[in-house]
């Protein structure tokens, strides 16, 4: 019992130390419309991590969000993940966001072996992020995290662009 108090007690310690990124921008609905046209781009994608013995890890079944590269979108990527492409799953923040801000985004799921596509993208700028996460469901601290990265439509392309979200 005591075990499980002081394990509870760390996790709520450790939560605590996460911060919500500051966002001085707005978000502005406008500037994110761009992801509601119907545009010809496709982004296609794989997910995944690699463990430190080499092992990967794909985001199997996991939700891929596709962001509009607001100054709002852009401001909360920088508080969250400063200049890296990988938040550990512990880092997150849990606080809420703008629920507008989440409208005006699209998802999609991956597939077992962490692959995913977008399609009918409109030009535009764009983060595209999801989460690797692996370890026992019940587990209090899970390995793995979220990943990004930023994409660059410009309407032109005449094959599927390429992402790869590994964190790196």
């Amino acid at each position: 019992m005591t075990k499980i108090a002081c394990v509870l007690g760390l996790a709520a310690l450790l939560g605590a130390c996460v911060q919500q990124p500051v966002t001085t921008a707005s978000f502005s609905a406008e500037e994110a419309a761009f992801i509601r046209k119907t545009g010809t781009g496709v982004i296609v994608g794989h997910a995944f991590r690699t463990r430190a013995k080499g092992q990967v890890v794909n985001a199997a079944g996991e939700v891929v969000r596709l962001i509009p590269a607001t100054a709002y979108a852009r401001e909360r990527f920088k508080g969250i993940f400063d200049k890296t492409k990988f938040l550990p799953h512990w880092r997150y923040p849990n606080g809420q966001i703008d629920p507008v801000y989440a409208e005006f985004t699209r998802t999609t799921k991956t597939t077992a072996r962490g692959r995913f596509s977008f399609d009918k993208v409109a030009p535009g700028t764009y983060f595209v992020a999801t989460q690797v996460i692996w370890g026992e469901e019940d587990a209090i601290f899970r390995e793995g995290g979220t990943v990004y990265d930023e994409v660059t439509l410009t309407g032109k392309e005449t094959e599927p662009v390429e992402v790869i979200l590994s964190g790196h």
